[in-house]
């Protein structure tokens, strides 16, 4: 009997660890993505550095282009959203994160609305994004951003 007890008692402790690990990584991803939006809202490129990854393989792909590495993503967002508008209000919801070991995908809807700096014109737009995390010496960070708008 107690051959029998023992494994499964193990199995039933290694797959709660599992769980709990899990349900941690995807907090912190939830919170880097409040933190993300939060960097996107702010035009605060310093905050977008610490998000990403800082790896050469490091992209974001968007409607109006496709940047690589952190130097062209902080040019071509993070400057293009702070001297674009004055106002910035990203919301995101049907947030979904998925971990596979030291990797993770979020996917999400998002409405932006903004202010135009020239002519004080509001604009809004509707998409989807995905986003992929990557967990190096036990940091989560963006190695990949796509989004497009709603089809």
């Amino acid at each position: 009997m107690k051959k029998i007890i023992i494994p499964i008692l193990l199995v039933f402790y290694l797959q709660s660890s599992f769980s709990q690990n899990n349900q941690a990584d995807t907090g912190a991803i939830k919170a880097l993505i409040a933190k993300y939006v939060e960097s996107i809202n702010t035009g605060d490129s310093v905050l977008g550095a610490k998000l990403f990854s800082h790896s050469p393989e490091v992209s974001f792909i968007q409607p109006r282009g496709h940047q690589h590495g952190w130097n062209e993503i902080s040019s071509q967002i993070y400057n293009f959203f702070a001297k674009t508008f004055t106002k910035r209000n990203l919301n995101i919801f049907n947030e979904h994160v998925t971990e596979y070991d030291n990797v993770a995908w979020a996917e999400f809807y998002w409405v932006f609305d903004a202010t135009f700096k020239q002519g004080n014109m509001p604009m809004q737009t509707k998409g989807r994004e995905t986003q992929i995390w990557k967990k190096t010496n036990n940091e989560w960070h963006l190695v990949h951003v796509h989004y497009s708008n709603m089809p």
